[in-house]
């Protein structure tokens, strides 16, 4: 492949944070809120070892316009922990080996629709594809098949997301034309979640898919989930899942563009896995695939930035945090740091060769914590979309330089010019 794209640490919203250093820092935010920044891998372990200080309704306050008031992502304590055990067992190493041939013919087929040679924006074209692999896989094909104008639908809430909570807050105590269209567009969405929901009840739903268990599944304590708390399960694992990985997605192909030296070894395990069909036996032989994937997830995490916010005072590295502050933490600056990785702005899949690790608080793309429950199903989608990519032929990537947008899922600002070979 030729290119004559160039990683650079110029390169995303998150940049800054990488000369505010490491340790705590405290600020005073727009409209007077505090904000602490716990940067580095020490900081993030503090964070993940001590959720009892940290309350993430408020720290995600931007998402319930989308996800919805019941979202597991933006619950606390026993409701999210009763959610979490309902949503869980659908999207475990078991079941997402399950869905690994719904999503290479999935991919398969948005590539049948492109041309070789047709310039075409990549990033569009594979989160269409991750988007309709998330829906078919978790929900069936009556879902699926509805993934295009569920996008559609979904675009103006998803928007919300790239804003400060403080700022989704004005926009809805104002009822600007903003928030009236997202809200608009929600009830529509709400419309056709509902009828799905009562098919399901009725048994008219695929047993093995995430809809079937949320409508039926039984915790053991209580009645289940209600029909709100379905239809917020169910936006919340299409929104996140395919916002995120489809972001994913683009910088693994910006990133192995600079690597040509790799695209052939990639490719034969790719085209060897292809041709006695994907599997997840058959995934976990591509050791470059994989590899190109884990690196692609940490010199451009979907996640620059994650948050909690502060429910009680604390002390850290000898700086007082008082409740009400919001607390942040960046993936992208531990990804970045020297002092964790070496030549940490290189794209070197060969860092996680032989079965290399890292720890929770040096490795994060999707923000760390035991919350992270779409994080098997987005490393599957981006092994399998990819393999099949170069399996088919690969791609080429249009010279220019790529900017990125977006903190909650950092994507290409103005998309992927990219042709297929």
């Amino acid at each position: 492949m030729e290119t004559n794209f160039f990683p650079t640490v110029n390169f995303a919203p998150g940049d800054w944070l990488l000369w505010a250093g490491r340790g705590a820092t405290v600020r005073r935010g727009w409209l007077g809120r505090r904000y602490v920044y716990l940067l580095g891998p020490r900081a993030n372990e503090f964070v993940f070892g001590h959720d009892h200080l940290f309350r993430w309704r408020e720290a995600f306050a931007s998402l319930i316009p989308v996800d919805g008031e019941t979202s597991v992502v933006v619950s606390d304590g026993e409701a999210h922990g009763r959610r979490r055990g309902l949503v869980r067992p659908a999207l475990d190493r078991r079941h997402v080996d399950g869905y690994v041939d719904v999503i290479a013919r999935t991919a398969a087929e948005a590539l049948d629709a492109v041309r070789p040679g047709e310039l075409v924006d990549g990033y569009q074209v594979l989160r269409a594809a991750i988007r309709r692999a998330t829906m078919r896989a978790l929900f069936g094909e009556s879902v699926g098949g509805h993934a295009d104008d569920m996008g559609d639908l979904l675009q103006p809430l998803i928007d919300l997301t790239d804003l400060l909570p403080d700022t989704v807050a004005v926009h809805r105590r104002l009822r600007t034309p903003r928030w009236r269209r997202a809200m608009a567009v929600r009830r529509q969405l709400d419309a056709f979640i509902g009828s799905e929901i009562a098919r399901a009840r009725a048994g008219d739903a695929p047993p093995d898919r995430v809809l079937s268990t949320l409508v039926h599944g039984r915790d053991g304590s209580g009645p289940g989930l209600s029909e709100t708390e379905i239809r917020d399960q169910m936006v919340t694992l299409i929104a996140a899942g395919y916002e995120t990985t489809s972001a994913a997605m683009a910088w693994t192909l910006y990133g192995l563009a600079v690597r040509p030296d790799l695209v052939g070894r990639a490719t034969e395990e790719a085209s060897r896995a292809c041709e006695i069909g994907l599997t997840a036996s058959a995934m976990g032989e591509m050791e470059w695939v994989g590899a190109i994937v884990r690196e692609a997830l940490r010199l451009y995490p979907p996640a620059v930035v994650s948050a909690r916010y502060v429910a009680e005072d604390f002390t850290v590295e000898g700086r007082r945090v008082r409740a009400g502050t919001m607390l942040l933490y960046s993936p992208y600056a531990t990804h970045r740091d020297p002092r964790v990785y070496d030549e940490p702005l290189a794209f070197r899949p060969e860092r996680w060769l032989c079965g290399a690790t890292r720890p929770a608080s040096e490795y994060l793309p999707f923000g760390g914590g035991h919350r992270c429950l779409g994080s098997t199903m987005a490393t599957t989608e981006l092994t399998v979309m990819l393999a099949t990519l170069l399996a088919r032929g690969g791609y080429q990537l249009e010279a220019g330089r790529v900017r990125a947008r977006g903190y909650a899922a950092m994507r290409p600002r103005d998309g992927l010019p990219m042709r297929l070979r």
